[in-house]
């Protein structure tokens, strides 16, 4: 179930454009929930066997997350050109970007997967991994990443079906998938009647399981879904499309992996503050993700609804859809962090029972509650950009933000004027601030639109061979 192209691409009034980006965004915000809920129930389990493998599931997501980031490139490629091929009416074109994408996924995938066979133990022990952690990191890491394409196909065919304007697919797959992976998890890690107890691998085996399942009821709501009609002759691959959703979708992944290598360099001063400074630090964020859930959520909407209306040449709409879903997330946002200001001493002692660790939990919270309608504002504002085929900005601006104004004022504030943990929220908050301001300020100046032009489209000079009827409908 999709909201209609008719819909999205006519111009609507407020509210009737609030309904539209509620239906898209709140099954993408119930996905994430899930996901987030399961990944608590996934780590209580293999908790139950040990620290070694706790530790060795924390190594190797770590390094997942890499792979995850590269994944991702293709996912916000193909989501956001076909989301601007059906916003301009060729949804034949949509179609054969998604095959593309899926042929990419599937290299992607495979590459990926015999890197984990080959080097596994190389790649773990770059992690600085100790050597009672190693072979259950290795056995982990092997299982649950030599099948790297389920991963990836999961990504891009998830992506496929959002930028076809159904949130819901991904949403109800993601649900299904996760309770399977909660089930297995018990049912492998401990045993349960003839089944033996396969420990840290029975996590591994039932997370592909689950990856698994979650790819077969992708590829069938893709085969149903109306607006992606796949054909047989496009299976062939077609390095202009290719390079198109790398363009797009490289500078996305960018982004995340300046994020994650800036969050391990301030991490480093965070940890001279203490080891209960750095424990109330990782939980205040465990606890404030709940916040990023709804965040994510409706930037896939801002994301398909500004792409559709770029892609249909409605770039003021774009901008209206754009600002309309920021300010419905700001006050989501806003309201939450109510929540946070006043529930995160009493959420903390749900994770420890040190006052000190609890009090910093508290402070830490209430710092990020301030600053949660400017994280709502760069959250979307991010996915509308990608909308508009304007991935590097984000990029560019997020490591500037991350490694710059972060970095700078995490060791400014909490080491040299030993403001501990609230230094180190402060300078998160300062650099969501600043980000999100720049971002709004180059949307408000109509700079936020990307004008490459479409490098594969029949009429483009680099074309070969274009055909006169083709140019014709083209433009």
């Amino acid at each position: 179930m999709s909201v209609s192209d008719q819909t999205i691409t006519k111009t609507l009034s407020v509210k009737e454009k609030m309904k539209v980006i509620t239906i898209l965004a709140f099954p993408a915000v119930i996905e994430n929930f899930f996901q987030t809920a399961l990944g608590f129930v996934d780590t209580f389990f293999v908790a139950h066997l040990g620290l070694i493998e706790v530790s060795a599931v924390g190594l190797t997501n770590a390094i997942l997350a890499i792979y995850f980031a590269i994944f991702m490139a293709v996912g916000v490629g193909v989501n956001v050109l076909m989301a601007n091929s059906i916003g301009a009416g060729k949804p034949e074109r949509a179609a054969h970007i998604a095959q593309q994408s899926i042929i990419l996924a599937s290299i992607i995938g495979i590459i990926t997967g015999i890197v984990t066979l080959l080097f596994a133990e190389n790649l773990l022990r770059l992690m600085g991994v100790e050597e009672e952690v190693l072979s259950a990191g290795v056995l982990y890491f092997r299982i649950v990443a030599i099948p790297s394409i389920l991963m990836s196909l999961m990504f891009v065919m998830s992506s496929i079906l959002r930028g076809a304007g159904d949130t819901k697919s991904p949403m109800k797959v993601s649900i299904i998938a996760n309770l399977i992976n909660a089930v297995l998890d018990y049912v492998l890690i401990f045993g349960l009647l003839f089944i033996p107890a396969f420990g840290l691998a029975g996590a591994a085996i039932a997370t592909v399981i689950s990856r698994l399942v979650g790819v077969v009821l992708l590829g069938l709501y893709i085969k149903k879904n109306s607006s992606i009609t796949f054909r047989k002759e496009d299976w062939s691959f077609d390095k202009q499309h290719q390079i198109e959703l790398l363009n797009l979708g490289t500078p996305a992944a960018g982004e995340r992996l300046a994020m994650r290598i800036g969050q391990i360099v301030y991490f480093g001063f965070i940890v001279k503050l203490g080891t209960n400074t750095f424990a109330a630090h990782q939980i205040a964020g465990n606890i404030e993700v709940f916040s990023y859930m709804i965040g994510y959520g409706f930037a896939t909407a801002a994301t398909i609804l500004v792409g559709k209306q770029i892609g249909s040449g409605n770039r003021e709409e774009a901008k209206s859809y754009a600002k309309l879903t920021t300010m419905i997330t700001v006050g989501f946002m806003a309201f939450l962090g109510l929540g946070l200001f006043f529930l995160g001493e009493w959420a903390g002692k749900f994770f420890t029972t040190d006052k000190t660790v609890i009090e910093e939990i508290g402070i830490a919270l209430k710092i990020s509650a301030v600053f949660q309608p400017f994280l709502a504002v760069v959250l979307i504002l991010t996915g509308a950009y990608q909308g508009a085929n304007n991935t590097k900005y984000p990029m560019y601006l997020t490591t500037v933000g991350m490694w710059v104004v972060r970095t700078g004022l995490v060791y400014l504030l909490a080491i040299q004027f030993n403001m501990g943990i609230a230094g180190v929220w402060i300078a998160i908050g300062v650099d969501i601030a600043f980000r999100a301001v720049v971002l709004w300020i180059r949307m408000e100046k109509g700079k936020w639109i990307s004008k490459t032009k479409d490098k594969t489209s029949p009429c483009h000079p680099k074309t070969k061979q274009p055909k006169l009827d083709d140019c014709v409908n083209n433009y």
